[in-house]
């Protein structure tokens, strides 16, 4: 919420919300209390819209203050300076402020040149490609998209689904699952409402899969290496595709997706967020991640539920009257690639490529089931405070070793005091550690763990010298 003395010069929004509502100015600042003049003022950014006023607007027009003072449009301002980093505008020299102030004026105008610049890097990639066969680049061009896609979609509601999450409650209560064992819980819903039968089988009869439904004999077959926490995540996520098939559709065909791959990705990521919420109901689940200061590893005791799938709910919590902290997610792989990201703050990431390397994430394959912390400074100025750990989704075999992945959860550093894990940590620190969105997309001189030259800068090469970085490059 803004405070009392807080300004904002944000005319063009009023204008726009003045417009939707089909109501002049004499009419909105008679409901205001103010002058049609000072209205007219505003809008034209010549007088700046108070605390007092926005408070007095949300209260009389019913509306997301978030809406005025810029923060559900953080995700498109990263989107925007992203793209205005490309080589392609490196010569016209557009700051992240004007990345601001072009989302701030017409955002519908900033969504038109996001989609105008993916057509552009889609048809650069297409064109590059030039050592497979014209089907495979379709296929994973396809493939490519709908990641984007659906991943747009989940940024745009802020990762809050508010329909699953009340059905998900309401389930858990019925099923008592704060009192019962989940694992019995479900089994049972499954066998009393479904007439399904769950088996735990062994790797050589389900080598490739961990979850298999088989509609003829009426079974769900879980692998043996799922861990308890994953059993009960995949029946939790079978009871949302049978008994709220419907509502999730609706979601994926109210998203406005195209093409059987990005609908069936959003269809699958849905159910998985329904499963979250079954096994940790808003709620309790916000209830408990307060009174235990967001530790990850005493929730998942409480819920049942593995590190990874309690610190990505954590970053669902969302609702506008029960907000919880707003944290950014990355899942990554051993070689650094990111399978998974959100973030529910200005926290930004690139669409493609890994992460940092200085971001202490990827320690994390070194000291398997330690949990570190990190104060990082992006360069924008912005901080954060991280945690990281590194996780595997399911037992391995002496042949099949189980996957290792690093998950990293951070929030804005005005956050970190409500966490456990800033204690005793100097939060007024001078010097975090400096990091980037990757080394393709940051502009930081004489970086030692650079492994490539930034894309929008021109590299300089000294013969007489050998910097603590191969690549060396002006300010242009």
């Amino acid at each position: 919420m803004a405070k009392t003395d807080e300004k904002l010069f944000v005319g063009p929004r009023i204008r726009r919300f003045r417009q939707t509502l089909g109501i002049t100015q004499a009419r909105m600042a008679e409901d205001l209390g103010i002058s049609a003049s000072y209205l007219n003022l505003m809008e034209r950014n010549q007088r700046a819209l108070s605390a007092k006023v926005l408070m007095r607007l949300a209260q009389v027009y019913d509306f997301n203050i978030a809406e005025f003072t810029g923060a559900g449009d953080a995700h498109l301002v990263a989107e925007v300076y992203e793209a205005l980093r490309d080589p392609l505008f490196k010569d016209i020299g557009l700051s992240k402020n004007e990345a601001e102030d072009l989302v701030g004026v017409s955002p519908q105008a900033a969504k038109a040149l996001i989609r105008l610049y993916t057509q552009h890097r889609d048809t650069a990639r297409r064109r590059n490609e030039q050592h497979s066969d014209r089907d495979r680049v379709e296929l994973l061009d396809d493939a490519s998209r709908a990641t984007s896609d659906v991943r747009r979609v989940i940024h745009k509601n802020q990762n809050f689904f508010p329909q699953l999450d009340d059905a998900a409650e309401q389930l858990s209560k019925e099923l008592q699952l704060s009192k019962r064992e989940p694992h019995a819980a479900l089994t049972d819903r499954l066998k009393s409402k479904h007439d399904l039968t769950v088996r735990i089988v062994p790797i050589d009869v389900m080598p490739q899969m961990l979850r298999y439904f088989d509609r003829h004999s009426k079974r769900i077959n879980l692998s043996e290496l799922l861990r308890q926490s994953g059993r009960r995540f995949q029946l939790a996520f079978q009871i949302g595709m049978l008994e709220h098939r419907d509502l999730i559709d609706s979601i994926v065909k109210s998203s406005g997706l195209q093409g059987r791959e990005s609908q069936g990705l959003m269809r699958t990521s849905l159910a998985n967020y329904f499963a979250a919420a079954l096994l940790m109901p808003y709620a309790r689940f916000l209830k408990e991640a307060e009174a235990t200061k967001y530790d990850v590893d005493l929730l998942g005791h409480r819920f049942g539920t593995s590190w990874e799938q309690t610190a990505h709910r954590l970053t669902t919590l969302q609702k506008p009257e029960a907000r919880g902290i707003p944290f950014f997610f990355v899942r990554i792989d051993v070689a650094g690639n990111v399978s998974k990201r959100f973030s529910a703050g200005r926290f930004h990431f690139s669409e493609y490529g890994g992460a940092c390397p200085l971001w202490n994430i990827h320690e994390t394959f070194q000291t398997p089931g330690k949990t570190i912390t990190q104060m990082v400074q992006m360069p924008d100025e912005t901080t954060y405070f991280t945690v990281a750990r590194m996780v595997s989704r399911s037992d391995g075999s002496y042949d099949a070793p189980a996957q290792k992945l690093a998950i990293g959860l951070g929030c804005d550093i005005a956050y970190a005091p409500r966490l456990t894990y800033a204690r005793g940590f100097d939060l007024n620190a001078p010097s975090p550690t400096p990091i980037g969105i990757n080394c393709y997309l940051c502009e930081r001189q004489h970086c030692r763990q650079r492994a490539h030259a930034p894309l929008n800068k021109t590299l300089k090469f000294d013969e007489r010298a050998r910097g603590v970085s191969l690549y060396s490059f002006g300010e242009d």
